[in-house]
């Protein structure tokens, strides 16, 4: 399983999204760009330019209309300036962009496209924000500047933000390792689990039907939840802080990402720093391989739409990009489970 390795940035890397199709990669640096990649041969396609701060957060319309899927038509970033932005897929063109009082930490769109949610710091004497914003499909430049929902969710700082197994409810992860769902036009929470974690959420992923996802943490774990109740249905214990966690499509694993913070990792090999991307059996909770490469943490990975191969990034600005041989797809490590074949 020989890696593409994608050098496209000057910073470490934030987020990275595949879209609907999986054809594109897109990546969010700290470098206040925002590349786009062909998955197959990691090609780079273009360049998103026109934040001043670095991105924090991407995401990809996955828009259908009721006869045929259509093509990713909108992306959107958040990040350090304090600025939302709408860009043309295709173009690199920025559409429209938002101002804020703080900087917009994440961002999501609904499944239909219509509707984007976002996050803010709290910082300044400004309180954590959430917004949804509706989105102008038919000219992308004509977009509201008032959202739809704007309310200030009280304690803990909102980490992590999407839209729910439900288009009515949203979910975060927060820093005291606490997720809830909310209704977002009463700005109330409607369920909590306090103790889903011990440390900041870093990262929350669903499954393709949203009604299960997967957060990782400070805490060293990683855990898939239950979208309607919040229920923790399995946990991924390792020995490092996380930073990201996938769930892949067609087989029963999950992928976790992380390592030691950067500023204790001068001094330690990247073997102790455990910068590998780690395989985990989703239903055993067990780790049944793991993958080297990057020389610091991974911050972002996400799989193909297709489950047939994944990428990474890290603090070492490097995306890494991995399509799975046979023997992935082969492998069973538990015997046969009477696995569905592909």
């Amino acid at each position: 399983m020989r890696p593409i390795l994608l050098q496209g940035h000057e910073r470490s890397l934030t987020q990275i999204k595949y879209n609907r199709e999986g054809d594109l990669i897109f990546t969010a640096s700290k470098d206040h760009v925002i590349n786009v990649w062909f998955s197959h041969n990691g090609e780079r396609l273009g360049t998103y330019s026109g934040h001043n701060g670095s991105v924090w957060s991407v995401d990809v319309d996955w828009f259908l209309t009721h006869v045929v899927a259509d093509k990713s038509e909108f992306m959107v970033s958040g990040a350090a300036d304090n600025t939302m932005k709408l860009w043309d897929v295709k173009t690199g063109k920025c559409l429209y962009s938002w101002e804020f009082p703080t900087a917009v930490r994440w961002v999501a769109f609904s499944e239909d496209g219509k509707q984007i949610v976002q996050t803010t710091e709290q910082r300044m004497g400004f309180q954590g924000a959430i917004r949804i914003f509706a989105v102008n499909r038919q000219d992308g430049t004509k977009q509201s500047t008032e959202p739809i929902t704007n309310f200030n969710p009280v304690g803990s700082k909102v980490t992590v933000i999407d839209f729910a197994h439900i288009p009515s409810l949203i979910i975060t992860g927060h820093e005291s390792g606490k997720i809830s769902l909310w209704d977002p036009k009463k700005g109330e929470e409607v369920l909590s689990n306090e103790r889903a974690h011990g440390d900041v959420i870093t990262d929350l992923q669903f499954a393709p039907d949203r009604s299960y996802f997967i957060t990782s943490s400070k805490d060293k774990s990683a855990r898939l939840h239950e979208t309607k109740t919040l229920r923790v249905l399995k946990t991924y214990q390792t020995e490092t802080p996380l930073n990201s966690a996938a769930i892949a499509p067609l087989r029963p694993y999950i992928l976790l990402g992380g390592g030691q913070e950067a500023m204790s990792v001068t001094t330690t090999s990247a073997r102790q720093g455990k910068f590998e991307t780690r395989f985990w059996h989703k239903v055993f909770e067990e780790e049944v391989g793991r993958v080297k490469g990057h020389f610091g943490p991974i911050n972002t990975i996400a799989v193909h739409p297709s489950g047939r191969s994944y990428a990474s990034g890290g603090e070492d600005g490097f995306v890494r990009v991995h399509h799975f041989d046979e023997s992935y797809f082969k492998a069973k490590p538990y015997g046969d489970l009477g696995e569905a074949e592909d």
